[in-house]
């Protein structure tokens, strides 16, 4: 017997399918620890929500005490904010919203600036991370994988051992039974086709396209070099064993070459550029039709 939780959060569709026996009363009491959980992170790190975290600390510099859940997500963002020569950065929160992608999701460009170097705006010590100008962070390349670690973490805790948790796309999929979950890949030319077939076991899968949350000139992955959104990839996959490491991958390859990240981390991955050829990687879990 299975158990399946859909519903809306952070601003896209979650579906949660746990495959371990529970009772009816057990489900409840997950599925409510699943959305405070999701809501308590959304309080913390949301630039969308006036009340939040990260909107009381764009108010003024000062220093700032993180949540329990801050290091992984933080630590990792200042990882690779070096490997990258900065531009995979949590300060282009203001860089964004300027393009339009603000809290009101005006999508009405204006002038937009340069983030500043992480050096000179951000002195991060966890707990405290103490900011020396006014920053509007974006935290969006790699939360909601976070966030996904965090509700299987929470599956797990509570004894379940296999599950998927897919949000809009981005998934976390755990196994005993050695069953791989068939996963489509998006064509992001005709999202009502897939080009192949991934086998996803016991790792996250994570994907960027720039069809997605598009307006004008721009997408949802903004270069804060250049301050334009990166054309010369269509959609590009990463496979890892978390999903907020995948998720941060997914970005980060739209800025430097996978061998560059390789030499760190271990993953696998799709790149799909803008004639349709095809980069991957060894072992990318995938089976792929025809591609153009």
């Amino acid at each position: 017997m299975s158990t399946q939780y859909t519903f809306e959060a952070i601003g896209t569709h979650w579906q949660i399918d746990i495959k371990d026996a529970i009772t009816k009363e057990q489900s409840g009491e997950l599925y409510e620890q699943i959305i405070k959980r999701i809501a308590l992170f959304d309080a913390h790190y949301s630039r969308f929500r006036a009340d939040s975290l990260v909107s009381t600390i764009a108010r003024a510099p000062g220093s700032y005490q993180l949540p329990d859940d801050a290091e992984p997500m933080l630590s990792l963002y200042h990882k690779l904010y070096r490997m990258t020569d900065g531009r995979f950065t949590p300060l282009i929160g203001q860089a964004l919203s300027d393009a339009g992608y603000d809290a009101h999701y005006s999508l009405k460009e204006k002038k937009l600036s340069p983030p500043p170097p992480w050096d000179e705006a951000l002195i991060y010590n966890y707990p405290t991370l103490i900011t020396q100008l006014p920053v509007l962070l974006d935290v969006g390349a790699a939360g909601k994988g976070y966030l996904i670690d965090i509700v299987g973490e929470l599956l797990e805790h509570a004894g379940i051992r296999n599950y998927t948790v897919d949000a809009g796309g981005d998934m976390r999929h755990r196994t005993t039974a050695h069953m791989p979950l068939r996963v489509g890949l998006e064509n992001p030319a005709d999202t009502t086709q897939v080009i192949g077939i991934v086998d996803l076991q016991n790792q996250s899968l994570c994907g960027s396209a720039g069809n997605r949350r598009q307006w004008g000139n721009f997408h949802h992955i903004l270069d804060p070099r250049s301050l334009t959104s990166p054309t010369h990839i269509a959609a590009l996959w990463a496979v890892a064993d978390t999903t907020l490491l995948a998720d941060a991958l997914s970005t980060c390859l739209f800025f430097v070459p996978p061998e560059t990240l390789l030499k760190h981390y271990a993953f696998e991955y799709l790149i799909l550029q803008s004639d349709f050829t095809v980069i991957m990687s060894p072992h990318f879990p995938a089976r792929l039709f025809t591609v153009k």
